[in-house]
């Protein structure tokens, strides 16, 4: 989904080798076959589009958090680095057997006849910000006529959503430029050269553009009440996808995987910023762009895009659907329920005797 700066990947590369120093290894497999184990603990690969962001700290604070480990699965992580195979790509071709990645990849996949599924829903906004610099005079996506705006990379998920932002305000895509800028230091540099006249990316480089004074938030889709305002209904993007044949053959393990995110969905929602950026490694939250201080602020102004209880939220499937055929990336029939389920996140609830609190979509989404 997304890239990364060099120098991000690096930090985060000597951050993720100690973290999984101790993890038990999995013999080389294809995504179709079972996944590894050591001593009857399964091992799954799960890597995520960008490790380090706040849209995606679910999966390492479940990890420091000791909740895979709690629920009987060793989960092996990964990030997806500058320039290369992105997470939900790695995940469909067997590279790795999950993807910490939007939802809406699964639709994408099943209209080029690859079935991929949702298993518990993390977030039900992208967490993202329109990040404007004040001579771009924008202040919604009714002023993107005639200007340059930067994604993390064209095709990316902020690609999608710059472009169904237009669509819904009447303005055509070949009536402003998209570019590929990243994210971090990447993002930032094309706002202060000028390069762009608005960048949409998340926290904490959002948290750095207006510390630095470079930009101001246009748009906000970082919050479930930002997103259903801007976008006309929740839109789900944190989330962990898998083939579906490899579900299918994997269940218990599964299962362990969704239980762990969900406990940590909870532990999130009973928690202070402060305490969640505690659990993080240091390297996410105090680095060249943020103090850990910004980060914890930003993550106290964008803690409501996550989910409390891993449910997907009824109506979210739908909007991300309408998403991808208003940009043209799905032109036929899409089969919903197909492309997620609630079921392992509602055993997870039922099982530590969780309350709930999402409405869950339907077959139709």
């Amino acid at each position: 989904m997304s890239r990364r700066s060099a120098a991000v990947t690096a930090s985060l590369l000597t951050v993720l080798a100690l973290g999984t120093a101790t993890a038990c290894s999995s013999g080389s497999h294809s995504g179709s076959q079972s996944v590894g184990s050591s001593g009857g603990v399964p091992t799954v690969k799960l890597m995520v589009g960008g490790i380090d962001k706040q849209i995606y700290l679910p999966y390492q604070l479940a990890q420091n958090l000791g909740f895979y480990k709690k629920y009987g699965v060793n989960v092996e992580l990964s990030t997806e680095q500058d320039g290369g195979v992105g997470a939900e790509d790695a995940m469909a071709s067997g590279q790795v057997d999950m993807a910490g990645a939007w939802y809406n990849h699964t639709i994408e996949f099943q209209a080029k006849g690859k079935a991929v599924e949702d298993v518990v829903q993390l977030s039900g906004a992208p967490g993202e910000r329109e990040m404007c610099t004040k001579k771009s005079g924008v202040t919604s996506a009714a002023d993107f006529k005639g200007k340059t705006l930067g994604v993390t990379d064209l095709g990316s998920g902020t690609d999608t959503l710059t472009q169904f932002l237009a669509a819904k305000k009447g303005v055509k895509t070949s009536d402003f430029h998209r570019i590929g800028v990243g994210a971090g230091s990447t993002a930032i540099a094309a706002l202060q050269n000028g390069k762009v006249d608005c960048v949409m990316t998340t926290q904490p480089t959002v948290a750095a553009i207006e510390k630095k004074g470079v930009g101001a938030s246009a748009i906000d889709l970082a919050t479930t009440q930002g997103a259903t305002a801007a976008m006309g209904g929740a839109f789900p993007a944190a989330s962990v996808l898998a083939r579906t044949d490899w579900v299918n053959q994997n269940k218990a393990t599964v299962q362990k995987v969704v239980d762990a995110l969900v406990a940590t969905m909870h532990w999130i929602n009973a928690h202070s910023a402060a305490d969640i950026a505690n659990k993080l490694p240091a390297s996410f939250v105090s680095n060249q762009l943020v103090t850990k201080a910004d980060y914890i602020a930003a993550l106290n102004e964008d803690k409501g895009q996550f989910l409390p209880d891993g449910i997907m939220p009824a109506g979210g499937p739908k909007t991300s659907l309408a998403t991808e055929k208003l940009v043209g990336n799905v032109k036929g029939s899409v089969d919903l329920s197909k492309t997620f389920t609630n079921d392992f996140a509602i055993q997870a609830n039922k099982t530590e005797g969780f309350k709930t609190t999402t409405t869950p979509a339907g077959a139709d989404g």
